[in-house]
């Protein structure tokens, strides 16, 4: 076998590790995932598993991105082509809307990243600052869309980007949680009508 080909090898069963971790752990949270279910599920040997990573936060960090990754594949590259400002917040609220209703094949515990906030906001570490880190890019994010939703003229002057990207963290948060646990089918209807609330000015 050429070093070419099991590099390229190496790469699609690490990446086939992480795409099963981050299933595992939108049930069960990044310390549900365990180096002897993953070798199980995947038929591989735990030190197969483990040699892709070297130690377990390793791999938590390598699903958190791998999750990140997905999320922007669904929710913001489908938008990044469209006008910025209010055209393309409502075509990124809706993908987001799209991301926590029906992807439960990836996702069949909702969103990774709420779960990973609730296991880890209080306890200090590399995975708490890697959580930290993904909402504060995407609050950014956000936050930077509504700015220029306000300078367009599409928002009043006197809007606050940063709280109204704060307010719609919360609207997804809700929805995100009331679909999981009480199974409301009005959640996706009350999260848009909260959004355009929001983005109404």
């Amino acid at each position: 076998m050429s070093p070419r080909r099991s590099a390229a090898e190496a790469r699609l069963t690490r990446q086939r590790i992480i795409d099963r971790s981050v299933t595992i752990a939108s049930v069960e949270g990044l310390e549900g995932l365990t180096i002897g279910r993953l070798a199980t599920d995947l038929g591989m040997s735990k030190a197969g598993v483990l040699g892709h990573f070297g130690t377990k936060e390793a791999l938590q960090l390598a699903t958190l991105d791998g999750a990140g990754a997905i999320f922007a594949r669904l929710v913001w590259e489908p938008c990044a082509d469209a006008a910025p400002g209010l055209t393309r917040l409502r075509a990124i609220c809706a993908a987001w809307s799209d991301y926590l209703l029906r992807e439960r094949g990836t996702f069949p515990g909702g969103c990774l990243f709420t779960t990973a906030a609730v296991e880890f906001d209080a306890r200090p570490g590399a995975l708490r600052d890697a959580v930290a880190r993904l909402y504060t890019v995407w609050r950014r994010r956000l936050a930077a869309e509504l700015a220029t939703a306000v300078e367009l003229g599409e928002l009043p002057p006197e809007s606050e980007p940063e709280q109204i990207a704060f307010e719609l963290l919360g609207a997804y948060f809700a929805l995100n949680h009331t679909v999981l646990l009480h199974g409301d089918p009005t959640a996706a209807d009350r999260t848009r009508r909260a959004v355009e609330r929001l983005l109404a000015g």
